[in-house]
């Protein structure tokens, strides 16, 4: 996105190779899990949870397609780096999916491991002041530093 000509192709070419290794890890977590566990292989491929559940993998699929098509596409700048986001979030939420409403260990839920309200309601006020600023400064720094980089420009 911030890139051109030579360094945004290379980077293209790049991005190619890691999408494929991105998809064999997530090929290999979603093949291994279900045959290591046999509640979350129930859980994804028992019905009716099989067609609720049906559109995490398939819209890896799709996704990925699409993504790879951008990569050869030079038109497309920013489809590529929200494609990727895209099949992350895929990726985690068929790991969630997979876990709800346990942790590790399995014995132990997510309600018996979260924290005591007192801590939770400190930690929300802590959030609560630390976030917006935060934001702000990450809006200040994208447009300090937006537009694409050109060679020659900058400090030498």
């Amino acid at each position: 996105m911030k890139s051109e000509n030579a360094l945004q192709q290379r980077m293209r070419e790049v991005s190619k190779t890691l999408l494929i290794v991105l998809l064999a890890v997530i090929a290999a977590i979603s093949l291994w899990t279900p045959l290591a566990h046999p509640a979350i292989a129930a859980r994804w491929f028992t019905l009716p949870n099989l067609f609720y559940l049906l559109p995490v993998p398939a819209l890896v699929v799709l996704l990925s397609l699409y993504l790879w098509r951008c990569l050869n596409n030079r038109q497309s700048h920013n489809r590529p780096f929200i494609l990727t986001l895209g099949l992350i979030f895929l990726g985690f939420s068929g790991l969630g999916i997979s876990i709800w409403p346990h942790i590790i260990p399995p014995s132990i839920t997510l309600w018996q491991a979260a924290a005591p309200t007192q801590s939770q309601g400190f930690m929300l006020v802590g959030a609560l002041l630390i976030i917006p600023v935060i934001l702000v400064y990450t809006f200040w720094s994208y447009y300090v530093f937006r537009g694409k980089v050109h060679h020659g420009e900058g400090y030498h």
